[in-house]
């Protein structure tokens, strides 16, 4: 188990998720494998619920994990106060204390097309942006705060800064690594590589003992099949390689890792 620092007032556990009003008819047209409730207008709600479980759990937050464990029609009510327009997408950010008390935080979030939000292997192509995926230029050490999503941020935005992204509507990303130089995970973002040595369509992401957390769509993706877990070295990483990249607000987008930067450049 990895070691936390902080004390239980200064951080809460999180989770990012959207609400799109489109999920629930994509879902519709490809169920299989998707977790319940089906018609819920909130991404992989059930799995975003057991995120902060798991998350309370580890830090022993009693308290906490008696909110959590409500019924998610009880969860999606408590969600449904705080969306300003149900005509539109909008990204939640929630959090949850040590004394078990739940706050949203709401805001505008990028429409897609609500098909990024099935993995790509079930849904056509789709003509999106390409992020540029960079290497962390420095070790980030596992604990808590990164097997877990909480408020405690500083080494994911940290890891940003190194590499000159300093906004979230850039679409870039940087891959956080563990002191032996494995990809634990994105700064915002789970990671997916092809299976070193071929060209087919097997894909992989870092396992859970490299110091990264359980994402909601990693574990999505993984239920469905479309990636194994499998350890790598950042050093093995080649310029240009294509990759994808998830998260529970935007879904899954096709990523270019960079390893070749002119100076001061991006």
């Amino acid at each position: 188990m990895f070691v936390s620092s902080a004390t239980e007032s200064t951080f809460q556990v999180m989770t990012s998720l959207r609400y799109d009003p489109a999920l629930p008819d994509v879902v519709s047209s490809y169920p299989e494998g998707y977790p319940e409730p089906l018609r819920s207008p909130y991404y992989l709600l059930a799995y975003h619920r057991d995120r902060l479980i798991a998350a309370a759990r580890f830090f022993q937050w009693n308290k906490a994990l008696e909110w959590l464990q409500q019924d998610l029609g009880s969860l999606e009510r408590f969600f449904e106060g705080s969306i300003p327009d149900k005509q539109k997408p909008w990204r939640l950010g929630i959090t949850v204390d040590c004394n078990g008390n739940g706050s949203i935080d709401v805001n505008p979030t990028a429409a897609i097309d609500p098909l990024n939000l099935l993995i790509p292997s079930l849904r056509p192509p789709i003509e999106s942006p390409i992020w540029r995926v960079y290497v962390d230029t420095s070790a980030t050490n596992p604990s808590g705060f990164t097997t877990h999503k909480t408020t405690a941020r500083e080494d994911y935005t940290a890891a940003r800064l190194r590499v000159g992204i300093n906004s979230f509507a850039e679409t870039a990303e940087v891959l956080v690594i563990n002191p032996a130089g494995e990809i634990m995970e994105g700064s915002i973002t789970t990671p997916y590589f092809r299976a070193r040595g071929t060209s087919g369509q097997a894909w992989f992401t870092p396992p859970l003992s490299s110091g990264g957390n359980d994402g909601t769509t990693r574990r999505y993706a993984l239920a469905q099949g479309f990636c194994t877990e499998q350890t790598i070295n950042g050093a093995e990483l080649v310029d240009g390689e294509e990759c994808w990249l998830s998260n529970g607000v935007r879904g899954f987008m096709r990523g270019m890792v960079v390893l070749n930067r002119s100076p001061g450049g991006n």
